[in-house]
């Protein structure tokens, strides 16, 4: 049996420095979306804020349904919608919507909410955020399935709730939880039979945590009678590629120092760097990115292998480290020459050269004789006794290449 190809593309929060006019921004990322469609990347999860200044998409289900016209195959997912903040008809409804719009394409990402302020403005304790995603999730799952709920809590009410016409196509919606170094991610994939998405996979806690966490899943999908899929199994970290390693250094100084300042001080995320280190010598030293090669890419995909057991997909916590043509060149390199080495694209094809290369001799010797033996023959058929040597000089030439 073949060997299931990982699939690669972006989880877009956005991080758009407060600097940038919000319109454009908004069409970077639509921008951004499309060159992956035409890179043929199989993703893209659009997240959804409401404060900091930086992670302007209000609605990922409004930037789905905008970026399924502008593209023909990538696969949209929101990254995730916070359960906490919707009614879970509305929601389930909303997503029903999205996977007609789309023709199928439409992904489900679901998670409890990032940033505390969200929260806090909706008047939301922080402390019942896990609580209120967990009691969400199942009559999503229900909805979407087609079923018919009731369910209670003190948040919100369903009664004979359903959804008015079934998926679009049999496999219905796709669902992943958004999962970090808390099990409760975890927990709710495997009672729910659906996929994790491991967001700071690449983060010290993250890290270490990937394989714990996914024990965590399968033990909660055996309790439940479900099974988790590790094809469904989604690790995000970030990423920039260039054509050497210094020159993706020089890149990344655009923009990551402020966004290190931004996601320590401001989306409160454990990622400060000690005073004493170089910002980019400590992200690749400690591994939580990478900034080098399409190859430093290839080995950091092989790292997370390794620690988790093997999974699904890998994508790109998309940072605006780099200025536009930076970072399209930086998908546009791992497209080209990341991938098809991670997925063995270019195996055949490599072994037909080497075959070429290592029978070279032979062939041109058996062409070399072909060709002559046609042009003797065309001599021999006009009575031509002797060639001319303007023509055997031609023919020596094509031959020797």
């Amino acid at each position: 049996m073949a060997q299931s190809r990982m699939r690669f593309g972006a989880f877009i929060p956005p991080h758009i420095p407060v600097n940038e006019n919000p319109l454009v921004a908004f069409e970077h990322d639509m921008d951004l979306v499309e060159w992956m469609d035409k890179l043929n990347y199989d993703e893209a999860w659009i997240g959804e804020h409401h404060s900091g200044g930086w992670e302007i998409t209000a609605s990922p289900e409004l930037f789905i349904a905008g970026a399924a016209q502008r593209t023909r195959t990538i696969r949209l997912g929101t990254g995730v919608a916070s359960l906490p903040y919707h009614h879970p008809l509305i929601l389930a409804d909303r997503i029903r919507q999205l996977d007609y719009m789309t023709r199928g394409r439409a992904m489900f990402g679901v998670g409890p909410g990032s940033l505390p302020a969200d929260a806090y403005m909706q008047g939301i304790p922080t402390s019942k955020a896990r609580d209120r995603m967990d009691e969400a999730i199942e009559p999503l799952v229900r909805l979407l399935n087609g079923e018919t709920v009731n369910a209670e809590t003190e948040w919100f009410t369903l009664q004979n709730a359903s959804l008015m016409f079934p998926s679009y196509s049999e496999a219905g919606v796709e669902m992943a939880v958004a999962n970090q170094v808390s099990p409760t991610g975890a927990r709710a994939a495997g009672k729910h039979g659906i996929g994790l998405l491991s967001i700071g996979a690449t983060s010290a806690g993250g890290f270490n945590a990937l394989s714990a966490n996914w024990e965590i899943a399968e033990e909660s999908a055996a309790e439940h009678g479900k099974t988790m899929n590790r094809s469904a199994w989604r690790l995000v970290g970030p990423v920039h590629v260039a054509e050497t390693r210094e020159k993706a250094r020089a890149n990344v100084q655009y923009g990551l120092v402020k966004w290190l300042d931004y996601m320590s001080k401001v989306a409160a995320l454990p990622l400060g760097v000690p005073t004493d280190c170089d910002p980019i010598d400590y992200m690749i030293e400690t591994g939580f990115a990478v900034i080098g090669t399409p190859d430093d890419f290839v080995a950091q995909i092989e790292r997370l292998q390794a620690q988790s057991g093997g999974f699904g997909a890998f994508l790109n916590l998309d940072h605006h480290w780099a200025d536009w043509a930076e970072t399209r060149r930086s998908y546009e390199l791992i497209a080209r020459y990341a991938v098809p080495k991670i997925n063995k694209l270019n195996a055949n094809r490599q072994a037909s050269e080497d075959w070429l290369r290592e029978n070279n001799a032979v062939f041109k010797g058996e062409l070399t004789a072909a060709v002559a033996a046609k042009i003797r023959e065309h001599a021999q058929a006009k009575g031509i006794d002797k060639l001319s040597p303007d023509y055997l000089k031609l023919f020596a030439k094509e031959v020797a290449g």
